[in-house]
């Protein structure tokens, strides 16, 4: 046998040569990774980094504020040691449960210079950049979870004059809603008030492939966690790609 060593290479920008993003997706979900992974598919030079956070499959206020101390070593684990452009928290009710501020806190314990987002996060970028301030909200969470999510929105400015819930606490039931099911409570939301917008809450949610044709159908702009986080960790990372096929979300920048 003949070995050659030390063999002439070159490198360059690898995958990532426009952005690096990480993401944590919770242990339950069965969602988000496909959404993400849908849209950013044709993204030359974008890259998605993920690692799983523990929580309990029972969405409750008390098990969701359980996985603050859990987000520093689910960031740390991605990519250790290398540079992240952007780092996104996948628990849309968690975020509003911790608070946005705390979970940033967290994850700038071990990635100090990335931008951060949550799900309520972008969701309220999404909703300046679609210059909405009344919104129709539908979420699968049981009742004490719904009080912190209208409550957390109301806070912020945001009207939200309906809201319907599927009052589910099981995240592996959410992930088998069908999106005609999230199709009609959207068109329940619609019959009831009169919104510039509609957000779709939970990360086990499906909606992103189907948001652009509900817009055709309704007239109303839509979003959902897994959709409207997509759009902001690609906008925070420099990414500003027209993508019609995903909405008119993904026709807009960060206002």
């Amino acid at each position: 046998m003949t070995l050659i060593e030390h063999l002439p290479f070159d490198t360059d920008e690898g995958i990532a040569s426009r952005a690096r993003i990480g993401l944590m997706v919770l242990a339950t979900d069965f969602t988000i990774e496909h959404e993400w992974r849908a849209i950013m598919a044709g993204l030359d030079g974008v890259a998605l980094y993920e690692s799983r956070i523990l929580n309990d499959a029972q969405i409750t206020p008390e098990t969701l504020r359980a996985m603050e101390p859990r987000i520093a070593a689910a960031t740390d684990v991605i990519l250790p040691g290398s540079p992240l452009d952007v780092v996104a928290y996948g628990c849309t009710s968690a975020s509003m449960a911790i608070g946005e501020e705390q979970v940033f806190a967290r994850i700038r314990e071990v990635r100090p210079h990335a931008r951060c987002t949550t799900p309520i996060t972008a969701a309220f970028a999404a909703f300046r950049a679609l210059k909405a301030r009344r919104i129709g909200v539908l979420t699968p969470y049981r009742a004490d979870v719904n009080r912190i999510v209208a409550e957390y929105i109301a806070a912020r400015g945001f009207e939200v004059p309906v809201f319907g819930s599927f009052n589910e606490q099981d995240d592996g039931i959410v992930a088998r809603i069908t999106p005609a099911s999230i199709k009609r409570g959207v068109e329940t939301i619609l019959s009831h008030a009169a919104v510039d917008a509609v957000f779709v809450s939970c990360t086990s949610v499906r909606l992103a492939e189907a948001a652009r044709g509900i817009e055709a159908e309704t007239g109303v702009p839509i979003t959902s966690s897994n959709h409207a986080m997509a759009w902001h960790a690609l906008r925070l990372a420099g990414v500003d790609d027209v993508m019609p096929q995903w909405g008119r979300l993904f026709e807009a920048q960060i206002a």
